[in-house]
């Protein structure tokens, strides 16, 4: 047996980044990749199915990282922010 003994280095996870995060990388890696967006994180959103979102720059990665529920969550308070609610206006 021998007695030299080895000590594993590994790097700890930042911190899990935010929705809004995760959608601007994901929707930047699409567009640099001649994709549209939008189109690609719907067709993720309402089936669930990762190859929807490239892996270039690790969006694949990235936005399942995060559960669906929690993206939704996001874009609808983004728009309520940027459109207003509508209610007494």
């Amino acid at each position: 047996m021998s007695g030299t003994m080895n000590t594993i280095k590994f790097k700890m996870p930042k911190d899990k980044q935010t929705a809004h995060e995760v959608l601007m990388q994901a929707y930047s890696s699409m567009r640099e990749k001649g994709y549209d967006p939008v189109n690609q994180i719907v067709g993720y959103l309402l089936s669930g199915d990762p190859t929807y979102i490239t892996s270039y720059n690790n969006a694949r990665y990235l936005i399942s990282t995060l559960e669906r529920d929690e993206l939704i969550e996001e874009l609808v308070r983004s728009y309520i922010e940027v459109h207003g609610t509508g209610i007494g206006e």
